[in-house]
């Protein structure tokens, strides 16, 4: 699995067995900017993340000094010369790079991205659709699409208004400021900012791993359940929590728990 080659990407089990894969935007030179490649190889990455059995836990993170500076300037001025006059063209190349980045929800495994340097532009979609997210204190942020004359068309508007509120995303997206990973703990964007990029991996690292030992089917029935519930009533997401736990109850995780807690010993949970 740590085998797989892209051009965009690289994926490392650093600590065999523990549940942990790293899954790195890997263009360093370029501050892993975001090119075709990238919106190609993306869902094939966490779609075959997901369908190992020894994959628990994602790690999402940047090589080199920054997390990802947005899409590669480049591929938006080839889109735009491309698909001149061609609005049904660009629109269903739209919903394929919008597609690429819901593969994040898409992914029954939890994805925790880990953040450091510049996170701006489409980078901001992709960490609003990964599960968790940390970062340093000097990480800095933006909303950057209104500078380029473009509404943020990948997912930040539709989500960030449900992680930080209607009015901090209303007023980041229509600024494109810049933010600091301080203010983004402030804003509830990120869970912890940490001095130092060595602070964020490791904490990333015992928190991920932390997450690895649970019960698998546990932890993707949550992340099920929230994304579900995200879009329901109250009582529509009751009810489909009712009806999957009505089917995962039944599993030999909750035997396993219930034993290893009389027993006073770690669980050891199946593989899906």
């Amino acid at each position: 699995m740590a085998d797989e080659k892209y051009k965009t990407l690289e994926v490392v089990e650093k600590n065999p067995k523990s549940g942990v894969f790293h899954l790195y935007l890997n263009r360093p030179r370029q501050r892993n900017a975001l090119t075709h490649d990238f919106f190609t190889e993306f869902p094939k990455a966490l779609y075959a993340l997901d369908h190992n059995r020894d994959v628990n836990v994602i790690v999402l993170s940047g090589a080199g000094d920054h997390f990802c500076s947005g899409i590669d300037i480049s591929q938006l001025k080839s889109i735009s010369q491309s698909y001149h006059d061609a609005g049904e063209s660009l629109r269903r190349q739209i919903l394929a790079m919008q597609d690429s980045i819901t593969a994040l929800e898409r992914c029954r495994k939890p994805v925790i991205a880990s953040i450091h340097g510049a996170c701006i532009g489409g980078a901001i979609d992709i960490v609003t659709a990964c599960d968790l997210r940390y970062c340093t204190e000097d990480a800095f942020f933006s909303v950057k699409e209104v500078d380029l004359a473009l509404a943020a068309d990948l997912g930040t508007l539709q989500r960030l208004p449900l992680i930080v509120g209607y009015g901090n995303a209303m007023e980041l997206a229509l600024t494109a400021r810049r933010f600091s990973g301080s203010e983004a703990k402030q804003l509830g964007l990120v869970s912890r900012a940490f001095p130092s990029k060595d602070d964020l991996d490791q904490a990333v690292s015992v928190l991920a791993q932390e997450i690895a030992a649970k019960s698998p089917i546990a932890i993707m029935g949550t992340k099920t359940v929230l994304l579900k519930s995200r879009d329901l009533t109250v009582d529509q997401g009751l009810d489909f929590v009712a009806t999957m736990n009505s089917a995962r109850l039944l599993s030999s995780d909750l035997t396993e728990a219930v034993a290893a807690q009389l027993q006073k010993r770690k669980p050891v949970f199946s593989k899906l």
